[in-house]
């Protein structure tokens, strides 16, 4: 879409909220803070595990590929989860949701601590997946509860951006807690946090504001199951969101979530501080272009896609210089532009939903947004697995094995090609539909 910014609903930037839209306000600001709070905590679980690797591969006697199976079986479970979730956010509503994913997440995290065995390990990591997997839906469905449209693309960047910071967390906590007072005290220390908002979520949050409270979807069992799905699918947009996902989520995904560490420890030379500091970088670049991006997609539209295949783009060329450089080593400055743009991937992926949310409506919010949060988790999934059978096979040559990023950036650029004149037709046939509805006075 081209000329004036227009929003999911059609309404410009500046315009108030349509008759009928969520009010916002410092209440929706209060009840949407302890969903994203939730969240907050799971990407702290989530991502432990990457400062963590190193530490894990001695406690369990394992290799690359089966610490790569860690974070695998966690992706695996969570994006298998994604379209459930959705369906069971649409139907059940935010809070019993949410409820139900702090109570599997925390108990993973516990597991994880006490775990005796890489078997049980691998459990509590599945079960920390299916928890995790409960929430981003969640905080996405109640953001469009409480927050009128327009408000979309920045509520969903700052929703991403609090998750960062549960990143930054593990970073900066989490490692510094595992080399202090070992493994078992720091993971069940921290899933203490789950504790603590899982007892706001019951107290204090509510699913919608006072008098805007959902029509009750009949119970239809299997036939709406797959209405649901289908009628999600149909749309392009849909779809271009969760290819727009796949490809931009990943590489930053992978390197902060498993492979990131090793990498920069055992292949570039560093120590595990400034490895640490690196990975710091990742988190905040993100926050700050999250920011960015949240305004300029809420204002102009049209900037969706060139952000998302630039970020793409950017990643592509700045791997390709880092594992080409002639010397045996990458130099540190050519590593902070690597961390700098990784930062950038986090906050493209989420244009993902600002291309599945005007596609959908309401009814289907929470299935759509399940379909588009599988891109990336599957892409990472992959590109974890890869990574660790080339290091295994090549007798850990760094280089070969992170060059499995390019594959997927290919097939997922492809894919955004082909979709994205499809999807911009139809977003503007709804635009004009919604245009039309809106003056159009019954007699």
């Amino acid at each position: 879409m081209s000329g004036a910014a227009r929003t999911d609903s059609g309404s410009l930037p500046g315009d108030p909220p349509p008759e009928g839209a969520p009010p916002g306000g410092r209440r929706a600001l209060a009840v949407w803070g302890i969903g994203v709070s939730v969240y907050f905590v799971a990407v702290i679980f989530r991502t432990s595990l990457g400062v963590a690797g190193l530490d894990a591969a001695d406690r369990f006697d394992v290799g690359a590929s089966a610490l790569s199976t860690f974070s695998i079986l966690q992706l695996l479970v969570y994006a298998g989860m994604q379209i459930p979730v959705g369906l069971l956010v649409d139907r059940l509503g935010t809070k019993k949701v949410l409820g139900i994913g702090v109570v599997l997440f925390t108990a993973g995290q516990l597991g994880f601590a006490f775990s005796p065995s890489y078997g049980m390990a691998l459990a509590a990591r599945a079960l920390l997946g299916c928890g995790d997997a409960m929430t981003f839906i969640s905080v996405l469905r109640l953001g469009t509860r409480w927050f009128p449209a327009r408000r979309g693309p920045l509520v969903a960047q700052m929703a991403g951006l609090v998750g960062m910071a549960g990143n930054l967390v593990s970073t900066l906590v989490i490692a510094r807690l595992l080399h202090g007072i070992g493994w078992t005290a720091a993971f069940a220390g921290s899933a203490f946090a789950g504790v603590v908002v899982f007892v706001l979520l019951v107290l204090f949050l509510r699913d919608h504001p006072e008098g805007h409270e959902p029509e009750p979807v009949p119970h239809q069992g299997a036939a709406y199951v797959r209405r649901q799905i289908a009628a999600s699918w149909r749309e392009p947009g849909t779809r271009l969101g969760l290819w727009v996902h796949f490809t931009t989520q990943f590489p930053a995904m992978v390197f902060l979530l498993l492979w990131g560490l090793p990498f920069l420890v055992e292949a570039q030379g560093l120590s595990r501080a400034a490895a640490g500091e690196l990975l710091t970088l990742v988190v905040l670049s993100n926050m700050a272009v999250g920011l960015v991006y949240g305004q300029v997609v809420a204002r102009h539209h049209g900037a969706r896609l060139p952000l998302a295949l630039g970020t793409v783009g950017a990643t592509a060329l700045v791997w390709a210089v880092t594992l080409a450089y002639p010397a045996d080593t990458a130099p540190m400055w050519l590593l902070v532009v690597l961390c700098v743009v990784l930062g950038a991937c986090g906050p493209a992926s989420m244009i993902g939903f600002d291309f599945a949310r005007p596609a959908n409506p309401p009814e289907r919010q929470g299935t759509a947004s399940g379909i588009t949060n599988m891109g990336g988790f599957v892409a990472s999934m992959t590109t974890l697995f890869a990574i660790g059978v080339l290091l295994d096979a090549t007798g850990e040559d760094y280089r070969l094995a992170f060059s499995a990023v390019f594959v997927l950036q290919a097939l997922g650029v492809t894919q955004i090609l082909r979709l994205r004149r499809r999807a911009a037709r139809r977003e503007r046939e709804r635009l004009v539909a919604s245009r039309v509805s809106s003056v159009h006075v019954p007699v």
